[in-house]
């Protein structure tokens, strides 16, 4: 039986989910763009209507994924990216990665430090936002506390978010599962081939060198 020239790897709820998050995002880090960086302040105005799209697109940030985990085929993705496994620091080991990409997943470790790393960025931003926004409740440490963690993880979530980037850029077909939903079988086996092998796809043996 032939197999599937694609595979579906991420439902409707999933990448609705990405997408949202994605703009949310988006919104934070341009807002704080402004609000930072003065030629920018100077040049846009209404520095208190940016501020206040600042705040809400950063308390917004965590509800797609809580409305998505209504969905099981998220709760699945998540249950998965938050599972390490021997061969997933393997892969972090590994000075050539697509050496060990027979033992990879649904998620390489790449994806899984990525997701917990926004996951835990979003929390702290929130935590952090929050107090520089109402300041007037909290003691000046903690306030001049929060301003540093704040300034220095917006700094790590912008260099996360621009490798983030290349890494989709640089592969089409990982990109276009997150656009579409869907992936070729043959990228699937050759990436992520024991999530390839959960949907019955073998991976293709090796080409053998001819001899001369």
């Amino acid at each position: 039986m032939p197999r599937p020239a694609e595979l579906l790897r991420f439902a409707a709820a999933e990448r609705w989910v990405h997408r949202v998050t994605a703009v949310l995002m988006g919104v934070c880090l341009v807002t704080a763009a402004i609000l930072y960086v003065g030629p920018l302040a100077q040049a846009i105005g209404y520095r208190a209507i940016v501020e206040w799209v600042h705040v809400i697109a950063g308390l917004s940030l965590p509800v797609p994924l809580i409305v998505g985990l209504l969905s099981k085929a998220l709760r699945d993705d998540v249950s998965r990216l938050n599972r390490f496994t021997p061969s997933d620091w393997k892969w972090l080991r590994s000075k050539d990665f697509r050496a060990t990409r027979s033992e990879v997943g649904k998620f390489n470790a790449g994806q899984k430090l990525n997701a917990n790393f926004q996951l835990g960025a979003i929390l702290v931003m929130m935590l952090t936002g929050s107090v520089m926004r109402f300041a007037n409740h909290w003691p000046i440490s903690w306030r001049t506390g929060a301003t540093f963690v704040h300034d220095w993880a917006a700094y790590a979530i912008l260099a996360v978010v621009v490798g983030h980037i290349y890494m989709a850029l640089r592969d089409p077909h990982a990109l276009a599962g997150m656009r579409t939903g869907h992936v070729p079988t043959s990228w699937a086996a050759r990436e992520h081939a024991l999530w390839a092998a959960e949907n019955g796809v073998d991976e293709p043996a090796p080409a053998r060198r001819v001899a001369r």
